[in-house]
């Protein structure tokens, strides 16, 4: 495959997990001795199947990872981001209410890196266009993200580099 994104970003609700961590859920999260997490309710809280099996290969392969999120439910995003045990994946976190250009700004500073070596997955249309304004390759992951969205991220991202 031609060239590679240095950064690799995702939301959190409605891409790497199919809810509202602010709506849909019911904190506090505890996990179980099945390893599993559930809400305050005992409702199994799920992540998209792909995405554990998804972020260790792209942290194996070298890839930085990032999470822009603007929930306003942020202590609870993080603490399933640690229940999940997938805080160890993630160079960068921006989760806070607001315009995701404000995330990739803070991304751009942090690590120096142009927004053209940036690749973000997001289920919002609207995040999508605000971000792909600045340069970052998007992706629509309207379904969350499986192993043959961020494939097919890794093949425009490159594709635009040629």
């Amino acid at each position: 495959m031609g060239h590679s994104p240095k950064l690799v970003v995702f939301d959190l609700d409605y891409t790497l997990w199919p809810f509202w961590v602010d709506t849909h859920v019911d904190p506090p999260f505890k996990k179980n001795s099945d390893g599993k997490v559930y809400d305050r309710s005992g409702t199994h809280v799920k992540y998209f199947e792909d995405v554990p099996k998804i972020l260790q290969d792209l942290h194996q392969q070298g890839f930085q990872l990032g999470i822009a999120s603007r929930t306003s439910s942020i202590e609870e995003a993080k603490e399933l981001v640690k229940l999940f045990k997938w805080e160890k994946y993630f160079n960068y976190s921006e989760i806070y209410p607001g315009c995701k250009l404000n995330h990739f700004k803070k991304f751009h500073e942090q690590s120096g890196l142009p927004y053209t070596e940036m690749l973000f997955f997001d289920d919002e249309y609207r995040n999508i266009k605000d971000v792909g304004s600045l340069g970052v390759t998007c992706i629509h992951a309207d379904n969350g993200v499986s192993r043959s969205v961020v494939d097919e991220g890794l093949a425009a991202f490159a594709m635009k580099k040629c």
